[in-house]
């Protein structure tokens, strides 16, 4: 597979302070693992074998204490780390001459994806080498998130950051597939009113050149941003359930079982 995977565990975790004052939000347990291990395991199941993690300068001997160089998993994980928090987008600067010309596919490091049959359906968007992907789930509150704008057919007409006004209920989340040409692409992008290089905008870029897809995540997927204290137990009391219920381990990255 010529697609590498991306996990951006940067940031400074503000809504979960003071959790996060010493130590980096995507090293917090959720049930009996760390954070990053959720979306790394989604990564291996893909079938993804070259992981870059993206963590800030603070946090990366600690990531790197805990995950090493991936071998243990057959991995090989190489670490780089983005000094402030400028956008999503930015991981695909940081990441050019790691990725050397390669696909990717980015992941959000407080994502939890979980739902039978997903290691399957992302192995196979991974092979894809053209254009991009996006990954949509509907949500009650599409107000706080990036949401799509379907026509009839349910293709995508626009994306909008936090709409004001109601336009959709599919939410983007926090994983990307991208071809070869995101760094390129994110050269054009202009910061944002906030200051960042928007990962809206770089998917819009996509969607202009009539090169962006879309898998709905509907019913029987779960999609978790634990970026909060609620959502922090939402998912631990998720993941202990599945657990207990189905018997399914969940990201045991010494044990991981398909689902």
């Amino acid at each position: 597979m010529n697609r590498k995977g991306i996990i951006l565990a940067g940031g400074e975790g503000t809504r979960l302070y003071p959790l996060t004052k010493d130590t980096s939000k995507q090293l917090l347990p959720i049930n009996n693992k760390p954070m990053i291990y959720y979306p790394l395991s989604l990564l291996i199941l893909g079938g993804i074998e070259e992981v870059l993690i993206i963590t800030t300068p603070r946090d990366s001997k600690e990531f790197k204490n805990l995950l090493g160089d991936g071998k243990q998993w057959n991995l090989s994980i190489s670490y780089e780390t983005q000094s402030k928090p400028n956008g999503i987008a930015q991981a695909f600067l940081i990441a050019e001459k790691w990725l050397k010309g390669s696909s990717s596919v980015l992941v959000l490091g407080d994502n939890l994806f979980f739902g039978q049959g997903l290691p399957k359906l992302i192995k196979n968007i991974f092979l894809r080498n053209d254009g991009a992907t996006i990954f949509l789930n509907n949500v009650d509150d599409p107000e706080r998130y990036g949401v799509v704008d379907l026509d009839e057919k349910k293709e995508i007409i626009d994306i909008i950051e936090k709409p004001k006004k109601f336009v959709s209920n599919w939410a983007v989340t926090g994983m990307y597939c991208f071809d070869n040409n995101a760094p390129l692409y994110v050269k054009d992008l202009k910061p944002s009113s906030r200051g960042e290089l928007e990962i809206t905008d770089l998917n819009k870029i996509y969607l202009d050149k009539k090169n962006l897809s879309a898998e709905f995540l509907d019913q029987g997927f779960t999609w978790l941003d634990m970026g909060t204290h609620e959502s922090l137990i939402k998912a631990a009391n998720f993941v202990k359930m599945i657990e207990t219920q189905k018997g399914i381990r969940i990201a045991d990255l010494n044990n991981l079982q398909d689902y």
